[in-house]
């Protein structure tokens, strides 16, 4: 795929192989970002996983101290003192077996993260083929299985975050928006990494984050140093 001119015209603030340091990786990547709009940040790491071992594969949720700056729909299914705690949460939506029939016969998904209680799984689990395939599926290591729904829902809105390693072992995550200030987008960054770190698991050898890079939608990639994340 070519590039575009003010692609390359901002990649060459870029010192090729360069690796900067989260502070100066922020700056460049408000800098290189020439969207129109209010362009995502978005850090990706490569870890030194082998994903086909289960116990090599990452899946977690972090609620980001800056929030994420993107707004999200919440649908809860849940009965009873659950779906009502979900509602005064501020959930979008709440519902059971209706909204289950909602999305099956309607193809409805106007939400952009769903939570439910166990006890509705075995009727979610009816609709798993349309809802894992979008990444809807609630999952009790991402926190949106649970009782707990208000928690679940304020975290959800105050800016958590999910992540699980790809086949290739990369994470990545939205930490903010380009006109998030460097201290923001800065907190973000270090609350996404070290949590990754410290979730290394103990049968990997050797290094486990292989690089670190950030960049904003559409603009060029900025290799981080890992070792700035120590300080």
């Amino acid at each position: 795929m070519k590039k575009g001119k003010k692609y390359l015209e901002k990649a060459e603030k870029l010192e090729k192989n360069k690796l900067y340091t989260k502070e100066e990786a922020v700056k460049l990547v408000k800098e290189t970002s020439y969207a129109t709009f209010d362009a995502s940040v978005e850090v990706a790491m490569h870890l030194n996983l082998d994903t086909k071992k289960a116990d090599q594969q990452l899946r977690g949720a972090v609620v980001l101290p800056k929030g994420t700056g993107k707004t999200k729909k919440v649908l809860v299914i849940a009965k009873g003192e659950a779906a009502k705690a979900a509602k005064e949460a501020g959930a979008d939506y709440v519902g059971d077996t209706d909204m289950i029939e909602k999305i099956s016969k309607e193809n409805w998904f106007d939400f952009d993260t769903l939570i439910a209680t166990p006890d509705m799984m075995p009727a979610l689990g009816k609709i798993g083929r349309i809802l894992g395939p979008k990444g809807l599926m609630p999952n009790p290591k991402t926190g949106t299985v649970t009782m707990d729904t208000k928690k679940a829902v304020e975290e959800v809105k105050k800016g958590r975050v999910e992540y699980r390693t790809d086949s290739f072992g990369n994470v990545h995550a939205l930490i903010g928006k380009v006109s998030f200030s460097d201290e923001d987008l800065l907190e973000n960054l270090k609350t996404f990494v070290t949590l990754i770190i410290k979730s290394k698991p103990s049968v990997v050898k050797g290094t486990y984050v292989k690089n670190i890079s950030l960049s904003s939608t559409m603009g060029p990639g900025i290799k981080v140093d890992v070792a700035s994340f120590d300080k």
